[in-house]
């Protein structure tokens, strides 16, 4: 689990991303007390958030946090996860993304929807293909980022018994 003095390196993570790729349309970087807002309001959602970490150094992060807000969405989880650009091919997010799979079904979630930027993000598309997600659809150039448009593609996991019995 995540602790609120990996904020810095959380931050420095997802800055990277947002200023060089297309994995979040956000498009200027948070500050570290912007990105403990948003860790407290996960983990006050009653959601994981999840910390890869080597010898100190955190490599990875992830978490799940609300698919939609309208209560009909509470079984559903949308994950979230971003390594280290010098972490990247090792490990990190397949470890990441199996634990937070764990933690969203021993928490009674019943699915959980990964929305990928960008179609041509073939290592996010495999890594949730790997792990169960099956594909659902792309939306067309939904975002305008780095000067081009861009797709999202959604894929879906059932999580625990999924939609064979009612959730508790």
């Amino acid at each position: 689990m995540s602790e609120p003095t990996d904020i810095p390196a959380i931050a420095a993570i997802y800055g990277h991303w947002v200023a060089h790729g297309l994995a979040s349309f956000e498009l200027d970087p948070p500050d570290a007390a912007e990105m403990a807002r948003r860790r407290e309001a996960v983990l006050a959602g009653g959601y994981p958030y999840l910390v890869a970490e080597r010898d100190g150094e955190i490599l990875g992060y992830a978490y799940a946090s609300a698919y939609r807000t309208r209560p009909g969405y509470r079984f559903t989880v949308e994950n979230s996860i971003y390594v280290s650009p010098t972490a990247r091919r090792g490990g990190v997010a397949s470890a990441l993304l199996a634990r937070l799979i764990e933690e969203c079904t021993a928490r009674g979630f019943r699915l959980m929807v990964a929305v990928i930027g960008d179609s041509g993000n073939t290592a996010s598309i495999g890594l949730h293909a790997a792990q169960g997600f099956a594909m659902v659809g792309t939306i067309p150039a939904i975002g305008w980022k780095h000067g081009r448009w861009v797709d999202s593609v959604l894929m879906s996991r059932p999580l625990g018994e999924g939609a064979d019995s009612p959730p508790v």
